[in-house]
């Protein structure tokens, strides 16, 4: 079909886990700047609320966003996905070959437009059009791209003194870090050529058993796993071919021990100890990196080793503490990224380009907790470089390479926030509540930062839609163990519907007791009945289905904190009461029941109804603003506009017909021409 065009140019600028809520009070503060002249010469509601699907978490919504279809429909129904054999286990759930509805960049480059999906962590890999037209650049797992395959080892901290004896590396020896809904360690094979495209490739995700007992075993433990580090000892500097009077030296390994660098710690003219090189080894007159005192260093290049492959890697560095004597360095190194991962990229030479004209992939940082230095020095530095590295990325691309529409996310928000979001209430480590309002802050300053790179585009013909797949809330109250990536057993055996297995001496088992479990919970919001003649260890008869999904219902509207006595449930429904949401649908992508946690008890996003909010602002709801061709300029919108109603506003703007299982509506009231 053919319908007359709006705009020429279409841009999706998505920022994963953007809050309507805060980017309201902070454009009001000043504070986004950028933003506020997006909104000035746009079309928004007032609270610049979107409103979500559910449920209410990344792969979902970036899915429904670019189908226009709900979770029932496209059939990503979590952030991972359930075993069709075994309701203890789960998989992953961004890949395209999951999606059972049409996205949209397949109309647009199939229309004859020049498309690019950049990091689209729903649905995108591996590319479901043959057109070459359609360009992908990963999607593959959220956080940045080649997070997912081209990241060969993780962040850590380095600690030297004399007091330590030997040069050791600590797995997971303190402070916090990693989220772990992000996936950086996924294996890479080539898909048959009668499956996909020659030169496609398909990550692979098995599926596993995620069991969690107690909530600091899953989502609500995020921001309290520890972080690597490296002990060495200081020495004076002895055997080098080249090295300055009064120098002391130090050890570096990489690549949890199996790589050894050298480096010394070097006087300024004043003689004080303030800067530090490192070295390949001793015989070395020219040092890898020389970092100083406030410095943050991007792009340091040296070798990673994984499964015994030597990699040519980049990492970013920064010194978060140098003693004025010499005797004490405290050191953080990012990510190693591997500078030839190819893989996620379609075409590759896509690839190619970004590297002569940009640079490298930048790594990404999932520090924090507790720590001011690793969150505000560290994490977010290394955002400043993701957002650089990709800002200037997409603008090259769109003003060199001629694509008619992009579609673009940023996952700073959601993995910083992840961070320290549940600390704003109740503050961590002689951290006040004032401190992480300020570090929530800064995360909106450099979210406006990366929103700038794109302004021009406004003065060059581009429709520019802001979008988000939901924000995050910090809880009110203790977050309740209910709700999660997988398993989470605790509230169900509190109820006496799961049970757990025990070994010898009674202590708990991470394995369900199958014989005596009638009912789990598994993933965000889903309950699972035990069903002889489906489940391969079924105990409930398929007769008595319907009342235990009665008695499990008034068991989870009855439950009441022990602390505040309030209800902690808002909404549970059967499956087939679900569709009302947009949910329900088939078995075992969607579970018996359908659950939401009441607001003040979620554990930041993904176990709760969008519209929920939180302490210090905070909420979970999606945000929507459009400007450029084809958008009615200083425009308050008063309809709720849903996240099913992107692709067919998209759609609408660019003059081509809707995903064909497309169930939203466009967002007529904000065109310049009437439809």
């Amino acid at each position: 079909m053919e319908r007359k065009a709006l705009t020429e140019k279409i841009f999706v600028l998505g920022v994963d886990a953007l809050d309507p809520r805060l980017a309201r009070k902070y454009v009001d503060l000043g504070k986004m700047p950028n933003l506020a002249k997006i909104i000035a010469r746009g079309s928004a509601r007032e609270d610049l609320m979107l409103l979500g699907a559910v449920p209410t978490i990344t792969p979902p919504q970036w899915t429904t966003m670019a189908t226009g279809a709900y979770p029932m429909t496209h059939g990503i129904t979590c952030f991972f996905r359930q075993s069709d054999t075994h309701l203890d286990e789960c998989g992953y759930n961004l890949l395209s070959t999951n999606c059972k509805a049409e996205q949209l960049w397949n109309v647009f480059a199939e229309a004859g437009k020049k498309t690019l999906v950049w990091h689209w962590p729903g649905s995108a890999w591996p590319p479901s059009s043959d057109s070459p037209n359609l360009h992908v650049v990963d999607g593959s797992s959220p956080g940045s791209v080649n997070m997912s395959t081209g990241q060969l080892e993780g962040e850590f901290v380095l600690i030297a003194s004399p007091n330590n004896a030997v040069l050791t590396f600590k797995e997971k020896a303190a402070a916090d870090t990693n989220v772990p809904c992000v996936i950086t360690d996924m294996e890479v094979e080539e898909t048959p050529e009668e499956e996909k495209a020659v030169g496609l490739e398909l990550i692979k995700g098995d599926a596993m058993k995620m069991i969690f007992l107690d909530p600091s075993e899953g989502q609500a433990g995020v921001s309290d796993t520890p972080i690597d580090f490296v002990m060495s000892p200081i020495k004076e500097a002895a055997g080098w071919a080249d090295s300055p009077a009064d120098a002391k030296e130090f050890g570096l390994l990489y690549s949890r021990g199996t790589i050894r660098r050298v480096g010394l710690i070097l006087k300024n003219d004043d003689g004080i100890y303030d800067h530090i090189a490192i070295y390949k080894n001793k015989k070395e007159s020219d040092p890898i990196v020389t970092l100083s005192i406030g410095e943050y260093k991007r792009d340091v290049f040296d070798d990673s080793l994984k499964k015994d492959i030597t990699y040519r890697a980049t990492r970013d560095m920064r010194i978060l503490e140098l003693s004025p004597d010499g005797n004490y360095l405290k050191m953080w190194v990012s990510a190693a990224m591997n500078t030839e991962m190819k893989a996620m990229w379609q075409p590759q030479s896509l690839f190619d380009t970004i590297v002569e004209n940009v640079g490298y992939p930048a790594p990404t940082s999932q520090c924090g907790g507790g720590d001011r230095a690793l969150i505000s020095e560290c994490m977010l530095n290394c955002w400043y470089h993701v957002a650089d590295w990709q800002g200037d990325s997409l603008v090259y691309l769109m003003e060199k390479e001629g694509y008619d529409v992009v579609f673009s996310h940023f996952h700073n928000v959601d993995l910083e926030d992840h961070m320290f979001i549940k600390y704003m209430k109740t503050g961590r480590n002689n951290l006040t509540q004032a401190d992480f309002a300020q570090f929530m802050e800064d995360v909106y300053v450099q979210t406006d930062y990366y929103i700038g790179k794109f302004m021009h585009l406004l003065d060059k013909g581009w429709t520019i839609l802001i979008v988000s797949d939901h924000a995050q809330v910090c809880p009110e109250h203790h977050i309740l163990p209910l709700g999660d990536t997988g398993v989470n057993v605790q509230l169900m055996r509190e109820l006496g519907f799961t049970s757990i297995k025990q070994d010898a001496e009674g202590n708990d088992l991470h394995e369900i007791d199958w014989e005596h479990t009638k009912a789990i919970a598994s993933r965000g919001n889903h309950i699972y009945i035990n069903l002889k003649g489906r489940n391969e260890f079924g105990i409930v008869e398929p007769e008595d289905q319907f009342e235990l999904e009665e008695e499990i219902m008034t068991a989870l509207y009855g439950y009441q904190d022990k602390e505040t006595h309030k209800r902690v449930v808002a909404l549970a429904l059967r499956r087939q009461d679900a569709v009302v949401l947009g949910l329900g649908g088939e078995y075992p992508q969607c579970g018996d029941i359908i659950y939401f946690m009441a607001q003040g008890y979620n554990y930041d996003h993904g176990d709760s109804l969008s519209t929920v909010r939180g302490f210090a602002d905070t909420s979970v709801s999606p945000i929507f603003i459009a400007a450029g061709a084809g958008i009615k300029e200083g425009y308050t919108i008063e309809r709720y506009i849903r996240q099913v109603d992107i692709a067919p506003t998209m759609a609408i703007l660019g003059g081509v017909r809707f995903p064909a299982q497309c169930e939203g509506a466009p967002a007529y009231q904000i065109f310049t021409e009437e439809i």
